[in-house]
This record gives C-alpha cells, sequence and structure tokens, in this order.
C-alpha cells in the first residue's frame, strides 16, 4: 500500500467509525450498554488510525486542489468549510465523552455525548463525501 491508496483508506475508515456509531446508538437505545460501549470504542479507534493515516497522507502528498466547477464547487466548499472546524472539534469532545462514560459518570457523558454524536456522524459521513467528491467525481 502506498500513499496514493490512503485517501480510500481514510474514506472506509470513516465508513466504518459512521458504522461503530450508528450501532453504539442503536445498542445504547436499547439498554445494552456494554455492547454500546465497545462499539463507541471500536469507534474512536477507527477514528484514531483514521488521523493518523490522514496526517501521514498530508505529510506525504500535500494537498489536492478540487477541479470541480460551478454548483458542485459551491457545495464541495460549504462541505468542506463545515467539516473541517468540526472535525477539529470532534477530537476533545469525544475524548471527554469516552472518559466521562469510562468513569461511570454517566449524566455528564450522555449530556456531553447527545452533541459530540451528531457532529461526530456529520463529521465521518461528510468525510466520506469530499473524498467521493475530490478523488472519484473529478
Amino acid at each position: 500500500m502506498g500513499v496514493s491508496d490512503l485517501p480510500a483508506l481514510n474514506a472506509t475508515l470513516n465508513a466504518i467509525a459512521t458504522a461503530f456509531l450508528l450501532t453504539g446508538y442503536v445498542l445504547i437505545r436499547r439498554g445494552r450498554r456494554k455492547a454500546h460501549e465497545r462499539c463507541m470504542l471500536g469507534a474512536l479507534v477507527t477514528s484514531a488510525l483514521f488521523l493518523t493515516s490522514y496526517v501521514v497522507y498530508h505529510a506525504n502528498a500535500g494537498s489536492r486542489p478540487f477541479s470541480g466547477e460551478g454548483a458542485v464547487r459551491v457545495v464541495y466548499f460549504a462541505i468542506l468549510m463545515t467539516h473541517i472546524p468540526l472535525a477539529a472539534a470532534i477530537l476533545p469532545l469525544a475524548l471527554t465523552t469516552t472518559v466521562r462514560g469510562l468513569r461511570g459518570q454517566f449524566d455528564r457523558h450522555t449530556r456531553l455525548a447527545r452533541w459530540t454524536l451528531p457532529l461526530w456522524l456529520y463529521v465521518s459521513v461528510t468525510g466520506v463525501v469530499i473524498y467521493v467528491m475530490l478523488y472519484q467525481m473529478y
């Protein structure tokens, strides 16, 4: 696997994180706390692998300009401009939410998770969308 393969790996890791997050949400709604914990830790590990791969790719390949034009260009940059700050915010949110859950601080965990989950899902899904728009459409 070379550096040029990492964007596809990154999109795959984002998709896997999304699956873990959605499954973890369903599990906690069904009262399956331990299974929820495993899924959410899976999402955290998958996202950490993504971040590592992302940094390696951009350290070696730089950034890739978007070549689309017209309305699709506006859509791409609208998604990107929301994705970037939320991606930066997810790291401390996810870590804090996880620590609160693991420490048994369930009231504090739940209050923060209500913000963390939708934002993390948005970042994971838009990460895949950005990959498709940047590497598959043009």
